[in-house]
């Protein structure tokens, strides 16, 4: 019972950490119309690349087709590069740029 009394009365040392954040840039990785490639093939490109789903590679296309350019995501450069590289492993016309 004493040991107990005795841990009550110590002082507490709190220590707080300062949190520390660290902006990581972003960059859209934007894929361009070119009169080269079927709708079907860029489809496939979207799908294999990024893995989305069917349908958002086919908005994805159609945009483009429509305007002349589409976005296809938001990622940190190394990722955003990485992307890029992949896309015009398929022959499509792809940039990227800061957010």
């Amino acid at each position: 019972m004493n040991d107990e009394r005795d841990r009550t009365k110590r002082p507490r040392t709190v220590t707080v950490l300062e949190e520390q954040r660290t902006h990581i840039p972003l960059y859209k990785v934007l894929l361009h119309n070119d009169d080269v490639n079927m709708m079907d093939r860029v489809v496939h490109a979207l799908m294999q690349v990024f893995k989305f789903e069917q349908r958002v590679c086919e908005r994805i296309m159609m945009d483009v087709h429509n305007n002349g350019m589409a976005l296809c995501t938001v990622e940190p450069f190394e990722q955003a590069e990485l992307h890029r590289d992949q896309l015009q492993s398929f022959s499509l016309t792809v940039t990227i740029e800061p957010e």
